[in-house]
């Protein structure tokens, strides 16, 4: 396979982008994109392509161009020529996988390297996952599939599958969860009629499952109290059958403004937009609402399938920091809760601190008011879908 000298120089500024100038790859990859509309598919698949597989295998590749592994997270020795070295190493992996002679590491090789993640975490993983770690890490290091979530109010999985076997898309129904459809391959949707016409979102399979559990009934006082952009916020409207009032809180006002074209997009009427101040203690909305939603900030690991770089910004003081920051959210924002009510607490990280060690925690304290009613732990290397943790606790009247 040859690369024309456009796209391949393309591919090398993404990666100095990213690593050299601490660049997000999705924002590196969706401006090149836009910069180069003649491309075809062809070179636009590629170019996305080559870019997430280096990022995700940056380390072994680094390693096999033979660049010091010390330096291949320091932004100043990701030179112009290294990454030339290191793009020539890829290719010729690449080429050589291709061709069924795949290219071994040479000499010592660390695990951590031939899994290409930072050693804090491979230990991390090691001493939490023991056993499993080795095929956990690998399902980590595959590209996720495309699921999409059948907006309920207007279509179901179905009848959306129908519609995109109509544009030559083929897609899958997912066992257990209703609404979702599993692409066979990756597609381009965002300019597609039914996703214009609001009858879908894209939504990994994992994500889905956290908004039923919840167990949100038509006309009740609902919060999404860390909602983002609102891809489980919408999904809680739809099961609500866009009756009663759903609060979407966030802490910054950015993402909001994204779920409220995200809303009017998909006819959904019943959301309101609040900003939290995080300095403050919101008094006024303690006892409030009966089912609360906290999908709390949290490391990501769980979706490194998707989001590859998420390993290389990542510390252990970060990974410390966050769970500080859930404890908190857990201990303040389950006082929105009414006696009676419901809570989840949900992340997309694969971390014990994170998930059900927040929560056993939090029950050793509050243990006489709240009862634990459900947990759910979701796996790559199981499922086939991102990482994901949910628990479901109930307030005790």
């Amino acid at each position: 396979m040859t690369l024309h000298p456009n796209l391949t120089s393309q591919i090398l500024g993404a990666l100095g982008d990213i690593f050299a100038r601490n660049q997000h790859a999705e924002q590196v990859v969706d401006a090149r994109l836009k910069a180069n509309r003649k491309w075809g598919a062809r070179d636009r698949r590629l170019f996305a392509e080559s870019v997430y597989e280096n990022v995700r295998w940056w380390r072994l590749n680094w390693h096999l161009a033979g660049l010091p592994d010390a330096e291949c997270l320091q932004p100043e020795a990701v030179t112009e020529e290294r990454v030339q070295t290191l793009w020539d190493a890829y290719w010729a992996r690449r080429e050589a996988k291709e061709a069924g002679q795949p290219v071994a590491p040479v000499g010592d090789v660390s695990p951590a390297i031939l899994a290409s993640v930072p050693d804090w975490l491979f230990e991390l993983g090691s001493k939490e996952f023991g056993a499993d770690w080795p095929g956990l890490l690998a399902a980590l290091n595959q590209p996720a599939d495309v699921f999409l979530r059948a907006n309920s109010l207007h279509t179901t999985a179905g009848a959306l599958k129908a519609d995109l076997a109509l544009q030559g898309i083929e897609a899958a129904e997912v066992p257990g969860l209703p609404d979702a459809l599993r692409l066979k391959e990756r597609r381009k949707l965002g300019n597609s009629t039914a996703f214009c016409n609001g009858l879908f979102e894209i939504q990994d399979a994992a994500s889905q499952h956290v908004a039923p559990l919840l167990q949100v009934e038509p006309g009740q006082v609902v919060i999404d109290a860390c909602c983002g952009a609102g891809g489980k916020t919408l999904h809680l409207a739809a099961l609500m059958r866009n009756k009663g009032r759903l609060l979407a809180l966030d802490v910054r006002d950015k993402p909001l403004h994204a779920l409220a074209e995200r809303a009017k997009r998909a006819s959904i009427s019943i959301i309101e937009l609040g900003v939290l101040d995080k300095e403050l203690v919101h008094t006024d909305l303690f006892d409030s609402a009966d089912r609360v939603l906290l999908d709390v900030p949290c490391t990501g690991l769980g979706t490194m399938r998707r989001n590859a770089e998420v390993k290389w910004r990542l510390t252990a003081k970060e990974v410390a920091r966050l769970t500080r920051v859930q404890a908190g959210i857990l201990r303040d924002y389950s006082k929105f809760v009414k006696p009676g009510g419901k809570l989840v607490y949900a992340t997309c990280s694969l971390l014990p601190d994170e998930n059900e060690r927040q929560v056993q925690t939090f029950l050793a304290e509050h243990g006489a008011t709240w009862t634990l009613e459900q947990e759910l732990h979701l796996r790559p290397d199981r499922e086939g879908f991102d990482g994901f943790y949910a628990a479901r606790l109930m307030r005790n009247v």
